[in-house]
């Protein structure tokens, strides 16, 4: 397949500028994976957006003028100049999550900054979704405050919350009460992997009436950062009562789905997503902390 001429290779790339990381996708015009990079580097990093693009080109061993179309989304999405379109990553992460399994009827994705799931169809559109994006709660930005307050790292919650069997309750799960909840616990005595049991419970619990919302059907999948965790992936399997696909590099997933429909418009087989001017829209009122209001999203497609 080619976009530039008879015999002449094309290469699309999708940027996931996302709250906490960059990340992006080269793929050929055949749709296959060329190359991909991850990087942090801060809260909605251009720095880490323009590091990953450059090693990912470096990687495919292709220059940025190679690049036949680029679809940007994430957080950042718009701010990214090179990019031909910008998508929610609602619809990137249902694109991305059916060309790694067309199976896939669910998505749960767990990011730096918001929480959502998605139902996707059999050719990866989407068909509802529900999240939380005015609230850090159960989100990287919350795992990463606790794991600070722990001094553990980030890498290593998950294993070490395996290591324990105790019924610890997390009652706050607003970031700020929470910190202050999990150091009265360590001074009340309790071990590390006994709190990050009960914190990965705390979550799975909350993404458990996102799911609930949405409306739970298998294979689940599970993208985005918090799908490396695997104390939090095992906690989400017993709240849920399913098996969940974790992909090889699950922070890629939107990426990738951006990538795919960049290739979507560069040969010509869409003009544009039509679910996207109901999911860009979708949007709830202002968080208010004072009397938190944890922001729920629900969108049905019609």
């Amino acid at each position: 397949m080619t976009a530039k001429g008879e015999g002449t290779p094309f290469y699309t790339m999708g940027v996931d500028s996302g709250s906490l990381t960059g990340k992006a996708v080269i793929l050929d015009g055949e749709k296959r994976i060329v190359s991909h990079s991850v990087k942090q580097l801060g809260f909605v990093s251009d720095k880490a957006v323009k590091l990953a693009i450059e090693e990912a080109l470096e990687k495919a061993g292709l220059e940025l003028e190679d690049i036949s179309f680029t679809v940007s989304t994430g957080y950042g999405r718009k701010r990214l100049a090179i990019a031909g379109k910008n998508l929610t990553e609602i619809s990137c992460h249902a694109r991305g999550a059916n060309y790694l399994s067309p199976e896939v009827k669910t998505v749960i994705d767990i990011g730096g900054q918001d929480s959502k799931v998605i139902a996707v169809d059999p050719v990866g559109n989407v068909k509802n979704f529900a999240m939380n994006d005015k609230c850090a709660a159960g989100t990287g930005q919350f795992l990463e405050v606790l794991a600070r307050a722990l001094d553990v790292e980030l890498s290593e919650i998950g294993e070490l919350s395996l290591k324990s069997d105790a019924d610890i309750k997390i009652s706050s799960m607003c970031t700020t009460f929470a910190e202050s909840e999990v150091i009265s616990l360590v001074a009340d005595g309790n071990t590390t992997e006994d709190i990050l049991s009960g914190m990965h419970r705390a979550i799975s619990a909350r993404m458990k009436g996102l799911v609930g919302r949405v409306g739970m059907q298998t294979p689940v999948m599970m993208t985005g950062g918090g799908a490396k965790n695997i104390g939090l992936v095992t906690a989400l399997e017993k709240s849920l009562g399913v098996s969940i696909f974790i992909p090889d590099d699950p922070q890629i997933v939107g990426a990738l789905g951006a990538a795919i429909f960049a290739n979507d418009f560069a040969t010509g087989l869409r003009k544009k997503v039509e679910e996207e001017e109901n999911l860009d829209s979708a949007r709830g009122p202002s968080k208010d902390c004072s009397t938190c209001i944890v922001q729920n999203i629900q969108l049905k497609i019609k």
